[in-house]
Formats: structure tokens, C-alpha cells, sequence
């Protein structure tokens, strides 16, 4: 019997590994490198360098090991620099800050990387801001217009007990101020009370990684993390609105702007400007963004309109195909075979 179960388990690992594989040959390589790009060589950025609407503060972990393990963690780089860039060419100064101060711990995962990221890694001003963050308990509210709170597991560490978070949270809101967070960021909401002693997101909605986000990547992570995230907004009161696994979902309560992951981090700064009063200046989408709406369109009217949503993309180029590829896989290891085969037909279309 054991012989038979380790024969069964074999020939599916063997099919999993070749699969992958499969799907990996339908993926082109990195063509482009950009590694070197500058802010200067971003259009975006230069389109209206003479607004000035004051300040926007973005606050990330301190935290560098997850836990009681030995796992590193920090802040998401690109978390950070999207909206780092979206709020200056919007007319806004932004400023950093992080619980302890100093130089916060930050996770590039090469794979994510595009040109904005890789332009605030080679930007004098925003690294000078990245590797010296203001203090948390030496920053004025009365300074900004709005707070940002970037994503990152470090968050679920050092942001929810932190009482200058809170106040801080707590003085944006009284003042009718916009408050922004993506991904983990919004666990700097989860034990914020008013001076009702209501949880500040009781009635709101609020998206942020799900459970079913976490648990994929982190099968243990109930006990990893002191709590998972959804679970605990849930249990402040929020009206939690979760989206498809790994896919944009950003929720705009009034002056309350949430996204779920780091595919809604564009989508959530943007809304923010517009929470603040401003229509955010032209930015050309990028082919990541693209493919996400392609995958929207499939998780929301299925395979047929995701087809001729793609045939439109193809055409134009803007599509990201070793975005599409990875959520093939993910769709196998969940053991979705009806979406991975949709997924598959979509990659092999786009290469039509």
C-alpha cells in the first residue's frame, strides 16, 4: 500500500513539475532592463511639476524578522514607491516615517520590479527620505493632508499597539483628513478606537490580504502573525470587501481609502488624490495593471469577455504575460483545474 502511495505521489509530482514547466515555456523572458531608469526619464512625473498641495505622509515597519522566527520581512518596496510617485506628480511633498525612525527594513522582490520602482531606488531625494524615516512619535498631523500606510508583513507587528499610530489615525479622522493603508498597511487601523470607544472601523468598508491570500503563502500564519488581518478587521465591525485572490480591490468609505494587495497599491493612491479633492494627472497603465483587469474580467464575466478583452491587449501590447502565467500556476496549486485551463488558453492566445 505505502509502495502504491509513493508511486501515486511521484507521477503527480512529476505532472505538477512538468506543467510548470510547460507553462513557463509560454512565458518570454525579461526583454527589458530596468534597473537604471531615473525619475527624469518618467513623463509621468514631469506633466505638472509647477502644482504644490502641501504633504502626504507614508508610514512603514520598522520591523525586519517576522516574528519569533528567523524569516525576514519589512516593508513592500513596491508599496512605497508607487504611491511615493503618484501623490509628488499629483503636487504633494511626501514624507516617510516608520515607528523607530532611521532606516526601515525593506522587501524588493525582483519579480514585481518595474520602472518607478527601480527610479525611486535611484532617486537621490526619495532615498535620503526611505533610509532616514521620521520617527513616528516626532511626527505633527496638523503637517499633512494625508496618511499612507504602506504594506508590508513587518506592519502586523509594530503598527496595530502602536498608541502614536493611533493617535495619529484618530486626529486624520477627526479632522475629516484622508486616510489611506494597502495590503497589510490597513493593520494600522485594526485597534484604533474613537473617543466613543467605538472601533474607528466599525460600519466602514475595508479591504486588505485576505485570509485566503495568507494562507496560501503562509499555511501557518495564524500562528506566525499575532492575528490575520481579515479576521481581526472583521472583528472591529468592518464591512470586509474582498476581491478575487491576488487581484486590484480597493475599497473608498468617504476619507477611507483600503486596498487588498499589492495589485490595488496604484489604484489606492489614485483614489486618495481624488478623496483629497483632485483629479489625478494622466498616467499611461502599465501592462501588469492591464493583465489584472484582463484576469478581473474573467473572475467577473468569465472566459468569453476575458478573450476579447485580451485580443484588444494583444494588439496594443499592453499585456503582462509572466503576471498571467503566474496566476495559471497559483490556479493549479489550488487545484482549480477549470480556471487553469482558461488561464492557459488565454496565455497561448496572447501569443497569437
Amino acid at each position: 500500500m505505502l509502495k502504491k502511495l509513493l508511486i501515486a505521489l511521484a507521477v503527480i509530482c512529476g505532472t505538477c513539475f512538468t506543467f510548470i514547466v510547460w507553462i513557463q515555456s509560454l512565458v518570454p523572458p525579461l526583454e527589458q532592463d530596468f534597473s537604471n531608469t531615473t525619475r527624469g526619464e518618467l513623463h509621468y512625473l514631469q506633466q505638472r511639476p509647477d502644482i504644490k498641495r502641501g504633504k502626504v505622509l507614508a508610514v512603514v515597519t520598522s520591523t525586519g524578522v517576522m516574528g519569533d522566527s528567523a524569516k525576514p520581512t519589512g516593508y513592500e518596496l513596491t508599496e512605497l514607491a508607487r504611491p511615493y510617485y503618484v501623490f509628488t506628480a499629483n503636487g504633494f511633498t511626501v514624507d516617510i516615517a516608520s515607528p523607530k525612525g532611521g532606516k526601515p527594513p525593506a522587501v524588493i522582490d525582483q519579480d514585481d520590479m518595474g520602472p518607478f520602482d527601480y527610479a525611486f531606488l535611484n532617486d537621490r531625494e526619495a532615498q535620503q527620505k526611505a533610509n532616514h524615516s521620521l520617527p513616528i512619535d516626532q511626527v505633527s498631523a496638523g503637517d499633512y493632508q494625508a496618511i499612507f500606510f504602506v504594506g508590508g508583513k513587518g506592519t502586523m507587528f509594530d503598527f496595530p499597539d502602536n498608541t502614536d499610530i493611533q493617535a495619529l489615525v484618530r486626529d486624520f479622522h477627526k479632522n475629516g483628513k484622508v486616510i489611506g493603508a494597502v495590503c497589510h498597511g490597513p493593520a494600522a487601523l485594526a485597534n484604533v478606537t474613537l473617543d466613543s470607544g467605538e472601533p474607528l472601523i466599525a460600519g466602514r468598508q475595508i479591504s486588505a490580504f485576505t485570509n485566503e491570500e495568507e494562507l496560501f503563502l503562509i499555511p501557518d500564519a495564524a500562528q506566525r502573525f499575532p492575528f490575520l488581518l481579515e479576521d481581526r478587521l472583521r472583528e472591529q465591525g468592518a464591512v470586509f470587501q474582498g476581491g478575487p485572490a491576488y487581484l486590484a480591490q480597493v475599497s473608498v468609505d468617504g476619507q477611507l481609502i483600503t486596498g487588498q494587495n499589492p495589485w490595488s497599491t496604484w489604484l489606492a493612491a489614485e483614489s486618495m488624490v481624488k478623496a483629497m479633492g483632485y483629479t489625478p494627472v494622466p498616467r499611461q497603465v502599465t501592462p501588469a495593471e492591464q493583465t489584472v483587469s484582463l484576469l478581473l474580467a474573467y473572475e467577473q464575466q468569465g472566459y468569453k469577455k476575458a478573450r476579447e478583452k485580451l485580443r484588444q491587449l494583444r494588439d496594443r501590447g499592453d499585456l503582462d504575460r509572466r503576471l498571467l502565467a503566474m496566476h495559471g500556476v497559483v490556479s493549479a496549486m489550488r487545484w482549480e483545474p477549470g480556471k487553469t485551463l482558461d488561464i492557459i488558453r488565454l496565455l497561448s492566445n496572447s501569443q497569437e
